[in-house]
């Protein structure tokens, strides 16, 4: 529930013509994604190796600074055509779902967030193996996600009714993602850089 690049998505889908669902079940098929690279050792392999887990970082940072500076070149609608939008988008979902997947799975502070807390919960004493208990616990960690991405994307869609205020969320979100996705590089470059 912390601030994140998540939070910008779902705030640009909820005032935009985006669909809250296809956002949410996005982001959450995005964390499926994680669960499952957690659960099988993928994770734990590209957390130890430097230059697949900055290659994921870059990538996801490169991501997130293009959405939010798609979101920030697209022309603000005017109430009917963003009416008009969101209906029509309801019929498509697809994009908003894609970009959701992207935003959540290229993130790598989500990677490192389940490799960090999933293991905690796991218990040797009990009668499921491994995998199937990490498997479990990020299936808990999305649907309680979903319940508070589909609350908050439901807030930001309510918020953007009028034209104004959905431009100003919209404008925020973009700027958010830039500033996120930025910030992720810059952090690679630090560590990335030898100390003198």
């Amino acid at each position: 529930m912390i601030p994140g690049p998540d939070w910008a998505f779902l705030l640009s889908a909820g005032s935009t013509a985006s669909r809250v669902g296809s956002a949410v079940g996005g982001l959450m098929i995005g964390y499926a994604i994680i669960t499952i690279a957690v659960a099988v050792g993928l994770g734990t392999l590209i957390a130890t190796v430097p230059i697949a887990l900055t290659a994921v970082a870059i990538l996801g940072a490169g991501y997130l600074v293009y959405l939010g500076a798609a979101i920030l070149r697209a022309r603000p609608a005017a109430p009917a055509a963003l009416q008009a939008g969101r209906s029509s988008a309801r019929r498509r979902g697809g994009p908003t779902l894609i970009r959701g997947i992207g935003v959540s799975a290229l993130n790598p502070k989500a990677l490192l967030f389940f490799l960090a807390i999933l293991p905690l919960f796991v218990r040797s004493e009990s009668p499921l193996p491994a995998t199937m208990q990490l498997g479990v616990y990020g299936a808990v960690y999305i649907i309680v996600g979903s319940a508070f991405y589909l609350l908050l994307g439901t807030l930001a869609k309510r918020l953007s009714r009028t034209a104004r205020t959905g431009i100003v969320v919209n404008r925020i979100s973009g700027a958010l993602m830039i500033l996120i996705g930025v910030a992720i590089l810059v952090e690679q470059v630090i560590t990335m850089t030898p100390a003198v």
